[in-house]
């Protein structure tokens, strides 16, 4: 491979692409392979190239382009797909709705390795079909090929990237309080939760209006367990109030409480514990009054079938801060990254 000035160029082949940028526009103005024509030379010299590289690489490098494809191969994944490669990198993306997933440590690993970069979004990030989940390149236009073989044996046995679909889930709802039970306000929390499920597959099994009673609360979730529901929303009585008890009902009702209250705001007092396999949520009064709180950050989670730790909870405090912005964008914000 050699350095070549442009006017000494026509006939000689591109081994790289040549990008330009104008206003509302980047991207590549030559590809690999094309050939040089004369009519190119001042379109060459406008952007910038006084000099482009012909050529074959030297013994064990690797072209950008071919590493591309490689680092692409290596992290396959089901429902999202690569494009390219284009100015030497290969995008990935999504094909439909799910959560993100990302093996930090291995992409710290790969990162660490030289040349590469894989840039992607967060670990745990909620994604809409054609979202651009991840992008991997090597920097310089060769790499030695030592490089991408330790890449490829560092996947070799482990997943890098996942998009997990949501499941259809049949969620049942007890709204507790005795002013809603009474009649004495109208429940502003179903609509809430129904509008929030909404994109979600699955059905609403049930909704249940229970008194400040635990008898009533525990009947109720087992009613509606009965009717075949495999996840449980409390909504209300989720302070340290005496006449709140609705995580008293929870432990009673045999669910094992991962947390009660997360490091997070808002949503602070939001309860989590799975009753076997079925997930149990406590919904504090923000989420009535904020756009978004901690129970949209667990519901994608619970959707794709994962489960929750203890360590993931506690993950959830850096991030955990919303930044109360005037007009709400979550998810692409930092608010529930961990």
């Amino acid at each position: 491979m050699k350095k070549v000035r442009v006017e000494d160029a026509v006939g000689m082949t591109l081994c790289h692409d040549l990008t330009a940028m104008y206003p509302g526009f980047k991207g590549a103005l030559f590809k690999r392979g094309h050939v040089i024509e004369e009519k190119d030379i001042p379109v060459l010299l406008d952007i910038g190239k006084r000099t482009i590289y012909a050529g074959e690489p030297d013994e064990g490098m690797i072209h950008e382009e071919d590493c591309a494809l490689r680092l692409a191969d290596m992290a396959g994944i089901k429902g999202a797909h690569y494009e390219g490669p284009s100015e030497g990198k290969m995008m990935l993306i999504a094909d439909r709705q799910g959560m993100f997933r990302v093996n930090t440590e291995l992409l710290s690993h790969i990162n660490s390795i030289g040349d590469i970069t894989i840039s992607t979004l967060p670990d745990h990030f909620r994604v809409e079909e054609g979202a651009r989940l991840a992008s991997m390149r090597i920097v310089p236009l060769f790499t030695d090929e030592r490089n991408i073989l330790k890449a490829e044996d560092l996947c070799r046995n482990s997943w890098l990237f996942e998009l997990l679909p949501y499941k259809p889930l049949k969620a049942g709802m007890i709204i507790t309080g005795s002013e809603v039970y009474n009649g004495r306000i109208k429940d502003r929390f179903e609509p809430v939760i129904r509008k929030k499920l909404s994109y979600y597959p699955g059905e609403i099994s049930g909704v249940k209006i229970c008194d400040d009673d635990m008898e009533m609360m525990i009947g109720a979730a087992n009613e509606l367990l009965k009717a075949g529901s495999d996840f449980l929303i409390f909504t209300g009585g989720m302070s340290v109030d005496p006449d709140d008890l609705t995580p008293g009902a929870i432990k009673r009702l045999g669910a094992d409480i991962i947390s009660y209250g997360l490091p997070a705001q808002p949503g602070n007092m939001t309860l989590l514990a799975y009753l076997k396999d079925i997930p149990v949520l406590g919904v504090p009064g923000a989420a009535i009054s904020m756009p978004t709180t901690m129970l949209d950050v667990l519901l994608p989670q619970i959707y794709t079938g994962s489960r929750f730790t203890k360590q993931d909870i506690i993950r959830l405090g850096e991030g955990g801060l919303c930044q109360m912005c005037k007009d709400c964008h979550y998810p692409n914000c930092t608010f529930g990254r961990y």
